[in-house]
């Protein structure tokens, strides 16, 4: 019973480790958001071409 123990905590670990790397250092592509086609188009900054 106690090597489940361990063998839970470490896993927890590894997840909270995970998360603060990918939240903090690195960001994965799957995670960041992509721009929409609206928000690239010229009205977005005000021109009038839209």
């Amino acid at each position: 019973m106690e090597l489940l123990q361990h063998i839970l905590v470490f896993i927890t670990f590894a997840i909270a480790v995970g998360y603060m790397v990918s939240k903090f250092i690195w960001k994965p592509a799957f995670l960041t958001r992509r721009k929409s086609e609206k928000e690239k188009a010229c009205g977005v900054s005000g021109c009038g071409c839209s």
